[in-house]
């Protein structure tokens, strides 16, 4: 009898130990409201019955959705159409400019960090498209005379407009300011409402966050959305007067891609319509290096389909795994844990009688004033402790000697070879013969009998 009573008492135990776990998995995700394709906005910005823009709610996803992190120049990202007036861009303009609308128009300048006056530039250089995918973004009501940002996960099918390095920058049927979701995709939790309804598709695993372009684009390379076999090349900061079509069926080589940084390689497959992914759904550094591509260089794919890159390291020398949503990597180890000592010792050169200024390991850039590099204290060990040894040859503290004409004193690392002193600092610019005359141009000439009997 009290076993049973004490294995229910603990069956109970554990359901609320279980339950309270997941309420703190539930706790530490970020909320996203949802929004649909073609629903009104309660707080607009913009009056949506006078036909700022409209949502196209038929689009349907040309290809499968990569998930994650995507840079905003990835090829076949945005979608367009032959009839692209998706967003009335003259007349948001008109509206914001318009003294009557002065309070909005601060409030959506100020969400978008601008000055009220920069608003007809900035408008002048976005970009109508359609999302072809679901998309996080930070998304902004206008209530009480302010912009009240949200979590919002927009559908496919929605038109905005993007700026310069294809970041979402304005939802077009209400103009609402829109700026980049900052958290994890992976981590998110979206909550739909009866006006909001979870549509048809959505799947958290495909749902994407973009990121800047490592550099301004001047053309955006899009899929017509009913018309999969087309693309759009289209100029940023135009609505699509100028647009140019292209075959997306045609096939494409992987380049070899093995040994360019990562901002490299993603500019040599945007230039060939490929879209690039990264291993755990992140993007790493511009400066990361790519060792392998998958699929592999050489392989043919249509326009817009994913090459999955390989990193080594940060671009400092180290190696780094991203997480999931993350555009940071963690770096495993750390590039600068060796002792400062090392490098000078390992510099050292070993034919110093016919040594040009370029020669000695210099390793800091001549101090602005004579002594200061002394004071910096950038040698600890070694070079002042091995002269104390000869009593009386041993050079003077840098503070005594007056200041030499030009150039600065020289500074003795390690233990030379036996052969040849050896100095770390650079000679001045003006000198470039050998070292033995370095004492009579630059350095004090109470220092040159100390570093010449050193060895």
């Amino acid at each position: 009898m009290a076993l049973r009573v004490f294995v229910r008492r603990f069956a109970v135990l554990l359901v609320f130990v279980l339950a309270l776990s997941g309420c703190d998995r539930d706790t530490s995700l970020v909320v996203v409201k949802a929004v649909a394709a073609g629903v009104p906005s309660l707080a607009p910005f913009f009056d949506e019955n006078q036909g700022l823009g409209r949502d196209d709610a038929r689009l349907t996803t040309a290809q499968a959705a990569h998930g994650g992190l995507q840079q905003g120049d990835t090829p076949g990202l945005y979608g367009g159409s032959k009839q692209p007036a998706t967003c009335d861009v003259v007349r948001l303009k008109e509206f914001l400019t318009d003294p009557a609308h002065e309070r909005k128009a601060q409030a959506w300048a100020a969400a978008l960090s601008l000055a009220t006056d920069g608003i007809p530039g900035y408008l002048d250089r976005l970009t109508p498209v359609l999302l072809r995918h679901d998309t996080l973004v930070k998304n902004h009501d206008y209530k009480k005379g302010k912009a009240v940002p949200f979590n919002a996960l927009l559908q496919s099918g929605i038109a905005i407009l993007v700026d310069e390095q294809g970041l979402p920058a304005v939802k077009c049927s209400c103009g609402n300011p829109l700026r980049p979701f900052e958290g994890d995709t992976t981590g998110i939790k979206v909550e739909f409402d009866d006006r909001n309804a979870e549509w048809k598709g959505y799947q958290k695993s495909s749902v994407v966050a973009v990121r800047p372009a490592p550099r301004k684009v001047e053309r955006l390379a899009l899929v017509d959305v009913h018309e999969p076999d087309r693309g759009i090349d289209r100029p940023v900061g135009t609505t699509g007067g100028d647009d140019t079509s292209f075959d997306t069926r045609e096939r494409r080589a992987v380049p070899d891609l093995a040994g360019a940084t990562f901002g490299q390689a993603s500019r040599r497959l945007a230039g060939q319509g490929l879209a690039v992914a990264a291993e755990g759904g992140g993007l790493p550094p511009d400066d990361a290096r790519v060792t392998a591509s998958d699929p592999r260089a050489g392989t043919e794919l249509r326009f817009g389909e994913y090459v999955t890159l390989s990193v080594a390291g940060d671009g400092s020398g180290g190696t780094a795994t991203t997480p999931p949503g993350s555009g940071t990597p963690r770096p495993t180890r750390d590039p600068s844990d060796s002792t400062p000592s090392k490098p000078a010792e390992s510099a050292k050169p070993t034919t110093s009688s016919t040594a040009t200024p370029s020669s000695p390991p210099a390793s800091t850039a001549p101090p602005s004033s004579p002594g200061s590099s002394e004071s910096a204290g950038s040698e600890p060990s070694g070079p002042t402790s091995r002269p104390a040894s000869t009593g009386a040859s041993s050079a003077p503290p840098t503070s005594d000697p007056p200041p030499p004409p030009t150039g600065s004193p020289p500074r003795t690392t390690s233990a030379p070879p036996t052969s040849t002193p050896v100095t770390s600092s650079a000679p001045p610019p003006a000198t470039s013969g050998p070292a033995t005359t370095e004492p009579a141009t630059g350095a004090p000439s109470t220092a040159g009998p100390g570093a010449s009997t050193t060895a």
